[in-house]
């Protein structure tokens, strides 16, 4: 018999663990077990001075999916910054399995300013993704944060407010018809989910479209913080690292009741068919009925015969509504969208108060 017949064979579970590997981007490395504080640049000023965005990577010790958080792509929107930056800084990372890239402002030109926009000819940053070398300003910006710190990921967290002027209540978008999409949208644990690709250019439906599931939260107004969204937001993103294997000690999170708005017919934009002065019966996240009175608009003088009074088509719910209190013809007043039965059942008892549910029982 050969000595090659009487060799103890190999111990092969040992290679086969998975080894966590070190993220990599243009110009740098995150090795295993290490952070990094980057500020990457992306272009250059009108005196050639470079444009940087911050970047934040936490490399675990062991191996895990990689995923980006990422805010401001619009500069005044604030309330994903926040986010991102506790999630970054504020968090224990020591177990993490896998990878945090996190973005808490993509568009840096248009956060110094306070602005939506990129002011370079006001292009729109999420607009313009996955970018392309060679293009425009904005395609240029957006082709090196995507292929540095988009594409090595495995999913992601987009975050957005309304633009000035309205607020949205707390809800994920996303491509829901891919089952992958679909698992980290209802992760996020939002009431409200609506279902869409996308326009083309922004940064879910292209990483998306990529191969990269990425779901886009939208939560509250533009220029603030506001900490009761930011804290809800919080919790959606450790319900997804929970339920992708970044954090194992912890639990995905049920919001107790959830919708999924995937058709045109569930949800809509009312529009002011006379210019005025609005009055907002009703709130960011208020429950209406059919024929209820949403809001009025009125002139100047306050006119009986010139009050419009704006209904809802349908009992819903108020996903965005106007801020600011003076519309042209066909300025949006609010988005809604609507419930099932079983849904508008559970919203209910969710909002009604322990003390009232105590006596329905009593009453029964």
């Amino acid at each position: 018999m050969s000595d090659d017949a009487t060799t103890e064979p190999p111990d092969r579970a040992a290679d086969s663990e998975p080894m966590a590997e070190a993220f990599t981007y243009n110009g740098g490395r995150v090795d295993p077990g290490e952070s990094a504080n980057i500020r990457y640049g992306i272009s250059e000023t009108y005196l050639g001075d470079p444009v940087r965005i911050p970047v934040t990577v936490i490399n675990g010790e062991q191996p895990g999916p990689t995923v980006f958080l990422s805010a401001a792509a619009h500069g005044d929107e604030l309330n994903g910054i926040e986010v991102v930056r506790e999630v970054a800084h504020d968090w224990d990372h020591s177990v993490l399995h896998g990878t945090l890239v996190c973005l808490p402002v993509m568009n840096v030109p248009g956060f110094l300013a306070q602005e939506r926009y990129l002011p370079i000819y006001d292009r729109d940053l999420n607009r313009s993704f996955p970018g392309r070398e060679g293009s425009t300003s904005a395609r240029r910006m957006a082709h090196r944060i995507y292929t540095n710190f988009i594409e090595p990921c495995d999913i992601g967290i987009d975050f957005h407010t309304s633009t000035r002027g309205r607020t949205n209540m707390l809800h994920v978008r996303a491509n829901m018809e891919q089952s992958d999409v679909a698992r980290l949208a209802k992760a996020f644990s939002s009431n409200v989910i609506i279902a869409g690709e996308g326009p083309s250019g922004t940064l879910r439906r292209e990483a998306t479209e990529d191969g990269i599931p990425t779901i886009t939260v939208e939560m509250g107004e533009a220029h603030r913080f506001q900490r009761r969204l930011i804290d809800r937001a919080l919790t959606g993103v450790a319900s997804v690292l929970a339920e992708f294997g970044f954090h194992r000690e912890s639990s995905v999170h049920w919001p107790g009741w959830r919708t999924v708005i995937d058709d045109d017919n569930e949800k809509t934009w009312l529009r002011a068919d006379a210019g005025g002065i609005v009055d907002m019966k009703r709130g960011r996240g208020a429950l209406v009925e059919a024929g209820e009175a949403i809001c009025t608009i009125t002139n100047p003088f306050k006119e009986e015969e010139d009050i419009v009074t704006v209904e809802a088509p349908f009992t819903g719910l108020i996903v965005g509504v106007l801020e600011n209190p003076v519309v042209y013809p066909g300025n949006p007043l609010c988005h809604l969208v609507e419930l099932s039965p079983d849904t508008l059942t559970a919203l209910e008892r969710e909002r009604t108060p322990e003390s009232s549910r105590s006596e329905l029982r009593q009453n029964d």
